[in-house]
């Protein structure tokens, strides 16, 4: 087992040698409080990770996990009544404490942020171009024309057609996509050495996204910036990051190479989260969802946060809350007292898994053929019923 500070991250020394290259962003013990009327929000709790050249992390868990507010506190966008602790270095320059002007050299130009909404992000009155060069000229000394040519270069490399025109047009002559584009290369335009990117594939058809984290991984390639994607698809993740930390209750739960966590997962959270996937092989049978809702932030369980949904919970994970130890894996870490349990489990997804009663194994061929079969029969009666219709009447 790696030594461990208190409430769980491993030795940073110990993973970084796993993680591998020149380490751009070392985040170690951050949490971030919001005092309220009716209490503290615990909103992160002693996160910690590190980011490295060329290398995409993706962060994954449900909405009011923490994964958002972490990536805020990165940039030091989050409002002045919240409390941050612990310690985000970039480059080896301490962030936490820098006032809103000492970020400003930081912000956008050594990291930057890709918003989750283009429209709302972008300024409907200037044109894109306009933008563009403006969001250069704040880091560089250059003229208006260098910073417009600028912006029709990275226009170009994000691949929006026609850059030069599209440069005079306004974020609504632009769609979806090609806003989220935008957002893109008004993240790159400096050439940062980290970007985070927000859910940069929410509410675009499955082409534009795949379009989108194509795009990411070229820059990646040609930049060297390590990428942290913040994201509830988890496809996104199988299919472009190296390494993923799962976010539970404002804390990580899981984290390791982005194949381990997938095919041997180590914390019942993780186990639901992965099954609740839709599957083409489950036609016409329920989703796995996790029974019960995700804890209040303001008034955090007892013990593990996740052992009031858990179905291997015991005494111990309502006592204590465990540490992030790693697991019988190298490089693989998880906050879970039963995860040498879980190991030995042949099928994990079973524990999710509910009675399935009359389920159509097939609905869409079945009411094809018949739209008024109701999909509470078993297969056997559908086929019997439909067999006696068929019979000529006398």
């Amino acid at each position: 087992m790696s030594g461990l500070d208190v409430m769980g991250a491993p030795e940073s020394a110990a993973w970084d040698d796993r993680a591998g290259g020149e380490k751009l962003l070392r985040i170690e013990n951050l949490s971030v409080d919001f005092p309220t009327d009716d209490g503290t929000v615990h909103a992160v709790r002693d996160v910690t990770f590190t980011l490295g050249a060329g290398e995409v992390l993706g962060i994954v868990g449900e909405s009011g996990s923490g994964k958002s507010v972490s990536s805020m506190a990165v940039m030091g966008l989050l409002p002045k009544t919240a409390r941050v602790g612990g310690s985000i270095r970039f480059k080896d320059r301490e962030l936490v404490g820098l006032s809103y002007k000492q970020m400003q050299p930081i912000r956008g130009n050594g990291i930057s942020m890709i918003f989750q909404d283009p429209m709302t992000s972008l300024n409907p009155v200037y044109t894109v171009g306009w933008q563009l060069a403006e969001a250069h000229r704040a880091h560089h000394d250059v003229s208006k024309k260098a910073a417009l040519a600028k912006a029709v270069e990275v226009l170009e490399l994000v691949g929006i057609p026609q850059p030069d025109r599209r440069a005079e047009q306004y974020p609504h002559e632009f769609s979806g996509g090609m806003r989220q584009r935008v957002m893109i290369a008004m993240a790159i335009i400096n050439d940062p050495d980290v970007i985070i990117a927000d859910e940069p594939t929410t509410a675009l058809d499955v082409t534009v996204q795949a379009q989108i984290l194509d795009t990411l991984l070229r820059i990646r390639d040609e930049t060297r910036a390590g990428i942290m994607i913040i994201t509830h698809d988890l496809g996104v993740v199988a299919g472009m990051v190296d390494r993923v930390q799962v976010m539970y209750g404002g804390t990580v739960v899981e984290q390791g190479a982005v194949d381990e966590v997938f095919e041997a997962q180590r914390m019942p959270y993780t186990v639901g989260l992965l099954g609740s996937i839709p599957n083409p092989s489950m036609l016409g049978k329920r989703l796995t969802p996790i029974k019960g809702a995700p804890p209040s932030l303001m008034n955090l369980p007892q013990g593990c946060t996740f052992s009031p949904r858990c179905p291997l919970v015991i005494d111990e994970c309502r006592e204590a809350e465990p540490r992030l130890l790693e697991t019988d894996r190298a490089g693989h870490f998880a906050r879970c007292h039963r995860s040498a349990h879980l190991a030995t489990i042949e099928n994990p997804q079973r524990l999710f898994a509910h009675d399935e009663i009359g389920v159509v194994e097939n609905p869409a061929a079945l009411t094809t053929a018949n739209p008024d079969i109701p999909v509470t029969e078993t297969v056997d009666e559908v086929e019997a019923r439909m067999h006696e219709e068929e019979k000529p009447t006398s």
